[in-house]
């Protein structure tokens, strides 16, 4: 009970800091504006592009892909994996056919916004991404050999897509505090009821985690990308430190959310991982103090990679051709202040993408930390 205690008080406290905070922060309304509307909408516009801050935060993320891309330039060792089987025999399983006739049809229906189906056209982003994480299971459990999350660990698959629904919920609460990272300006559809469109938002928030954790296990079967990052530097973080930081930064946000927007995802990680560190739980964190930084980097480039599909196929669901009525409730824009500049066929602005990639470790570290308070088993892959 003590150690679930510690487990819980401050997953507690990242809920309630926030509306305490608003309590001072809002002293006429004591909630920040647009607070409870859901799905969100635009609130105010965010202060514009600030070239200074521009170019920190381009300084910042070159650093990061230099990681990435030369990881021996920070001390980072190579390791010898055994090589791959040849698994060019074994066929991919029905569920990728499956999964890929969903994708290429309801890919065609968002962006083609075709009518001749009726209503359905406003129900094809949650299809679309559940048959896409069936393609992506699909490659993993013919590159694996046998082995994909599907196939060997169903209840883990199918536990994530819950995890997924309370977890977005959680960004989408937090974002309110943000004054809006994002919104949703197509919410208002003919002939779709305000509660068709929750259950379309609430069953479109099961895919977050398991399409990333799908990409993270794909990843993974590339055995020289893994070795990569599998031997550097040993770097034990501090996880009261790390708790109290997040919280810290989550309040902070609160008071100065243009300031501090980027503190809903690093803040909230910041909470989860130091939690999970100060209970010994295995974690990417703790691989990372080993000196394995496999499981940090995978899972924050899976994250980056499935972004990728996020923004494109968003952008195309409304702009590929303008002239047509609105038909995707899901489609989402950014009010992110200082940085939205720079759209190359994605409403995210180019530096925005760097986002992705603590989201990702943050997916994770949540999903572990449930699991150990909810009792389900959270490994993703074979060797686990």
């Amino acid at each position: 009970m003590k150690h679930k205690l510690g487990l819980v008080w401050p997953v507690i406290l990242l809920l309630v800091l926030p509306l305490a905070a608003a309590w001072f922060a809002y002293p006429e309304t004591h909630l920040p504006p647009g607070f409870g509307e859901f799905p969100p909408q635009f609130v105010e516009q965010p202060p514009g592009f600030n070239l200074n801050i521009f170019v920190l935060v381009l300084l910042a993320e070159l650093v990061v892909a230099c990681i990435y891309l030369f990881p021996q330039w920070f001390g980072f060792k190579p390791v010898t994996h055994a090589e791959r089987a040849d698994t060019r025999t074994i066929p991919l399983p029905g569920w990728f056919w499956v999964g890929l006739v969903l994708t290429l049809f309801f890919w065609w229906l968002m962006w083609t916004r075709e009518t001749m189906f009726g209503n359905l056209v406003y129900y094809a982003f949650s299809p679309l991404w559940w048959g896409f994480i069936l393609v992506l299971d699909g490659i993993t459990y013919r590159r694996s050999g046998g082995y994909s999350l599907l196939a060997s660990r169903p209840k883990t698959f199918f536990i994530s897509a819950v995890v997924s629904l309370v977890g977005w919920c959680f960004f989408e609460y937090t974002d309110y505090f943000a004054l809006g990272n994002w919104y949703y300006p197509q919410t208002d559809l003919p002939g779709l009821s305000h509660a068709s469109v929750v259950a379309i938002f609430l069953i479109a928030y099961t895919t977050v985690w398991p399409a990333i954790f799908e990409w993270y296990t794909l990843l993974n079967t590339f055995p020289k990308l893994v070795g990569r990052y599998a031997n550097g530097p040993k770097l034990a973080l501090p996880g009261k430190t790390l708790t109290w930081i997040g919280l810290a930064l989550i309040v902070a946000m609160v008071f100065w959310p243009y300031h501090f927007f980027w503190a809903q995802w690093i803040g909230a990680m910041a909470v989860f991982a130091g939690v999970l560190i100060r209970a010994g739980i295995a974690s990417p964190f703790s691989a990372m103090a080993a000196g394995n930084w496999s499981p940090v980097a995978l899972i924050a480039l899976a994250s980056l990679i499935n972004g990728l599909f996020w923004e494109i196929w968003n952008w195309g669901s409304v702009h590929l051709d303008p002239t047509l009525p609105a038909t995707n409730p899901n489609y989402w824009v950014y009010d992110t202040p200082y940085v939205n500049v720079i759209h190359l066929f994605v409403e995210m602005p180019l530096l925005g993408f760097a986002g992705y990639l603590p989201f990702g470790i943050m997916v994770w570290v949540m999903f572990i930390w449930a699991g150990k308070v909810f009792g389900f088993n959270t490994h993703l892959l074979k060797a686990e």
